[in-house]
């Protein structure tokens, strides 16, 4: 690891413990920088915003995108203060950063009581079985929207 993405983790934990201090939300940050600059230096805001998807990755991500007119984070590095979540985790592979850096594992946010454990074991679980039941009902006009977006020439693929 070079100084500057020590740095750069270190500005993640430092937004994570300005959250949590400000009563924001739990203990995590994230930083996104683009060529050697910081875009984005922010925090969990889920008890701030009442928004349970405003981890600190995803806040992040809106933000940085927001600011780079684009929807996705080509050519930049996403700085976490922990592992990222299921959710943190698909939001960071839809947005596609060159890498990711975290400086606490899913284990260190289980001990602290952010365990996440059943989301993953809950995803090879049968529709039906889950702690929250899926129900899939099969409506054609679900499918016939994306028989037309296959057809759809002038598409932004993503």
């Amino acid at each position: 690891m070079t100084s500057e993405q020590e740095n750069y983790l270190q500005l993640a934990i430092q937004q994570s413990d300005k959250g949590m201090e400000d009563g924001h939300g739990g203990p995590f940050g994230c930083v996104i920088v683009k060529d050697g600059k910081v875009l984005v230096a922010t925090h969990n805001k889920v008890l701030s915003t009442n928004d349970p998807t405003a981890h600190a990755e995803v806040v992040a991500i809106r933000e940085a995108c927001r600011l780079l007119n684009d929807f996705q984070l080509t050519g930049c590095e996403l700085y976490a203060s922990c592992e990222p979540c299921p959710m943190c985790m698909g939001a960071i592979y839809w947005a596609r950063p060159g890498k990711v850096y975290f400086a606490a594992t899913k284990r260190d946010a289980a001990d602290a009581g952010f365990d996440d454990s059943f989301i993953y074991e809950e995803m090879d679980v049968d529709y039906g079985d889950r702690k929250i039941p899926f129900i899939y009902l099969s409506l054609e006009a679900a499918k016939q929207v994306f028989e037309k977006w296959k057809a759809k020439t002038d598409k932004v693929l993503y």
